[in-house]
């Protein structure tokens, strides 16, 4: 017998036996040593590298993260690496990708878990990809998730405020992003971001690439609903994906592109080819004379930004469905997403996201309770509807010609999160298909 088939079995048992360990941990871990915790994610971390042969020493291995952006910035990076001799792998929030084959994050996970990830990037060898792109949470990397992946870049985007109570407060925050440049030897880093500067300064970076509209020299940006047009070092690049924001993500593609040693033109060119990412900013369309949009922003910040890329579009009024997560997750945001709903759109509706645990009649009730603040009226101007469908439907009933119904929270996820680790089967956009189709059939 082999010593790999020797192996086999202990780890094997292992392995599942710390699967259903794992299962039973947010009823247990407050029971738990921080210090045994933390011992726990790493040695799993190891033995998932072990178990699939340590994949990542035979990839070009780049993490991206931050606050916003990471998903498309991570989709744009394989995007601008791949070519026909050059296969890419990545894991994000939204999207799946090894070689040409392509499919939805069904983990409700930004940072899969450590089994999970390692087996991702042994199918990128095996499939012969030579780059994997990583979107790399912040809890992930205080779970040690990156732990056996030998990371060759990282890549920031932004930081704004978030997850502020599960790590303890913003500097907590900060410094578990920062946990990705203490093991990569090249950072490509925001330059336009007022916390650039704190992850150049990461002890042992040996190179440093920035990116942004100042440290590029970008000219002639131009917007519009369907994407941007801008000129950097000479080259014209053309992005199908609206929003200045996604020019700031196009700009870190490119500069991680430049840091792997890809042509700059090939590499714009390469990035014209994406028309969309999944539950970002994707129009939903059945021939409806209104517009249907379903993005993620799940946090102020990325709210503004989509609130900014929506004026780009014509429109009579918006009517805006959202909610916000449960499970403890940043329960100061939720009246400030009902404020910034209220004062940038003519109709809200509050309704259900992902409660865990929590009571989402509460989390409802938070949310309105932001747009009543900022002047909207119960029945009126704002709705609480708790079933998302229902309140889906309910947007596309008091759509006219010409208005913009927006759906956040959601993007392209596929469940629906309850209490104690039940999930429901979702599907925003085909939601909202059926609500469009209810709404025709009965005009």
């Amino acid at each position: 017998m082999s010593l790999t088939h020797t192996l086999h079995y202990p780890l094997l048992i292992t392995h599942y036996s710390l699967r259903i360990t794992s299962s039973m941990f947010h009823h247990l871990k407050k029971f738990i040593p921080a210090s045994w915790l933390r011992a726990y994610h790493y040695f799993l971390a190891r033995l998932a590298a072990v178990w699939y042969g340590h994949p990542s020493r035979r990839l070009i291995v780049i993490g991206v993260t931050g606050t916003n952006g990471k998903t498309t910035t991570a989709y744009l990076i394989a995007k601008a690496l791949e070519s026909s001799e050059t296969k890419t792998g990545c894991t994000t929030s939204a999207i799946f990708k090894i070689g040409e084959r392509e499919w939805l994050n069904d983990t409700k996970m930004t940072m899969p878990g450590r089994f999970f990830l390692q087996k991702m990037l042994r199918q990128m060898v095996d499939a012969g990809c030579r780059y994997a792109v990583i979107e790399t949470s912040s809890q992930g990397l205080i779970q040690s998730r990156h732990i056996g992946i030998k990371y060759d870049i990282g890549v920031f985007t932004n930081l704004t405020p978030e997850h502020l109570e599960a790590h303890g407060g913003f500097e907590n925050y900060k410094r578990a992003k920062r946990i990705l440049f203490e093991s990569v030897p090249t950072a490509v880093i925001n330059a336009d971001s007022p916390y650039g500067t704190y992850y150049a300064q990461t002890p042992g970076l040996k190179r440093i690439v920035w990116f942004g509209v100042e440290a590029l020299s970008v000219k002639d940006i131009k917007l519009s609903e369907h994407g941007s047009t801008f000129r950097v070092q000479n080259v014209e690049v053309s992005l199908s994906l609206p929003g200045r924001y996604n020019v700031e993500n196009a700009l870190a593609a490119l500069a991680t592109s430049v840091a792997c040693g890809i042509d700059f033109t090939q590499a714009a060119a390469r990035l014209a080819s994406v028309k969309q990412i999944p539950g970002r900013m994707e129009r939903v369309n059945e021939g409806q004379p209104w517009t249907v949009i379903v993005d993620y922003a799940p946090e102020p910040e990325s709210l503004r930004q989509m609130y900014q890329a929506l004026t780009l579009i014509p429109h009579a009024r918006i009517i805006h469905v959202l909610g916000s997560c449960g499970g403890g997750r940043d329960q100061l945001r939720r009246p400030i997403l009902g404020q910034l709903a209220a004062q940038n759109a003519d109709v809200v509706i509050v309704t259900n996201e992902d409660p865990y645990d929590e009571d989402p009649e509460k989390i409802i009730d938070q949310v309105l309770e932001g747009a009543v603040a900022a002047g909207k009226i119960l029945g009126q101007t704002a709705y609480r509807i708790i079933d998302r469908r229902q309140a889906i439907f309910k947007a596309m009933e008091l759509a006219e010609s010409n208005d913009l119904v927006v759906m956040t929270g959601k993007g392209s996820e596929t469940w629906i999160c309850g209490p104690h680790g039940s999930k429901t089967p979702w599907d925003e956009r085909e939601v909202a298909r059926e609500g469009i189709r209810k709404r025709m059939s009965n005009v």
